[in-house]
């Protein structure tokens, strides 16, 4: 078994409300694109409430952005999830739901295996991708980094605060 896994957060800002219509097909196949994350080759743990999702929560001042986190084992199995199953589909009609987010709103970066990151590095990660590029900090599909055993292994990790929802 790897050492490292890879966490991922995107964000996106909906064009309207979750309720509202314009969003109806996004929210239709939240249960599917859910459960086929949850089966998927390499896919360890996503951030979900009760519901079994994520779209309810909000930690960012505008109630209009989702907030998605996962962790995978490779790049390789979340990019395969993300750009190689029905999950692409969503991808080609995010126009429909979503506005063109302007600065950084995916973030990947390298975690021990175990760790779950909580919504507050996940924030972190985002801010500091936006504001300093790809790094081993935090990086983007683009342009990736290998996991650097020193760099991760004397993190400082008790700078962020824990995830509240890391069992299951």
């Amino acid at each position: 078994m790897p050492n490292y896994h890879i966490a991922q957060v995107n964000i996106a800002r909906m064009n309207a409300p979750l309720d509202d219509p314009v969003m109806a097909g996004f929210v239709a196949r939240l249960d599917e694109i859910n459960a086929l994350a949850d089966k998927s080759p390499g896919f360890v743990w996503r951030l979900q409430t009760e519901a079994g999702n994520a779209t309810y929560l909000r930690p960012y001042d505008d109630d209009r952005i989702l907030f998605n986190f996962s962790i995978w084992e490779s790049i390789e199995a979340l990019r395969t999830y993300v750009y190689k199953t029905a999950h692409a589909e969503l991808l080609r009609q995010r126009r429909d739901w979503f506005e063109q987010f302007s600065g950084a709103y995916v973030a990947l970066w390298w975690v021990p295996r175990g760790h779950v990151p909580g919504i507050d590095e996940a924030k972190k990660r985002l801010a500091h991708l936006e504001a300093h590029g790809p790094s081993q900090f935090a990086f983007t599909f683009k342009t990736t980094f290998p996991p650097d055993e020193n760099y991760i292994e004397t993190f400082d990790w008790p700078i962020f605060k824990p995830c509240p929802m890391s069992a299951g």
